[in-house]
């Protein structure tokens, strides 16, 4: 492993069946870098970031996350990790602050556990319905819900997966706000979203993938602007 990584994934590889999902990915996020992971619905973004949250076994491959070998030791791998899933996360009849309670207990937090709390419900707009079951959410409420729930803990790497989908304005800038707190505290973040200029704005590296292999890696300011976004469209045909 890179010394200076907190990310290390290399020849990662996912089949379901006869299909490869992820076909020999490398990806390396240093402390405080943060890195895009765009491409079309079937690109095997979200099945990546699930390898590294320890929700999907890996295939075949190294995949090594804030020191933690995520295959031989999974469960100090979700301690260091915070994910947020594309779908789903959140218990339906539970309130945004029982998510909360459990994810502090189950993380052995300190009773400061309840500062972090009410900030980043404050935050993210969602203090006056902290007592409210996430059943009732819109979906926009769910998505912030869930980013929450992954930064909660200032984790060494940060995983997020498409959290700006159906996010108000203000919902967007509270998780660009965290995001750049983390990166500067020294976490890794990774970033999957099919919105390319909220991507390049949060990170400052980006790969796309195609067809479960990396296409193109660049700084994401390369995929900016008008001629960016071709330059992304030409990568995906």
């Amino acid at each position: 492993m890179t010394p200076a990584a907190r990310v290390d994934v290399s020849g990662l590889r996912v089949r379901f069946g006869e299909v490869d999902a992820v076909r020999g990915v490398d990806l390396t996020v240093a402390p405080g870098g943060a890195l895009a992971l765009v491409g079309r619905n079937g690109a095997g973004k979200s099945t990546t970031l699930r390898v590294l949250a320890g929700v999907l076994p890996a295939s075949g491959g190294k995949v090594v996350v804030d020191g933690v070998d995520v295959r031989r030791d999974l469960t100090a791998a979700k301690r260091v990790t915070g994910y947020c899933p594309d779908v789903g996360g959140l218990v339906p009849r539970a309130t945004p602050w029982e998510h909360l309670q459990l994810a502090a207990r189950l993380r052995r937090m300190g009773p400061s556990w309840t500062v972090r709390a009410h900030d980043l419900l404050a935050r993210f707009d969602l203090d006056d319905v902290a007592h409210r079951v996430t059943a009732s959410f819109s979906h926009g409420m769910g998505r912030r819900m869930s980013v929450v729930l992954a930064v909660f803990h200032s984790p060494g790497v940060l995983l997020l997966d498409e959290p700006f989908d159906g996010v108000d304005p203000l919902g967007v800038d509270a998780t660009m706000e965290v995001i750049g707190e983390l990166r500067e505290a020294g976490s890794a973040v990774l970033v999957s979203t099919h919105l390319l200029q909220l991507a390049v704005a949060c990170c400052s590296e980006a790969v796309v993938l195609r067809g479960g292999s990396v296409v193109a890696a660049a700084p994401a300011s390369a995929l900016a602007g008008d001629a960016g976004a071709e330059t992304y469209r030409s990568l995906l045909r």
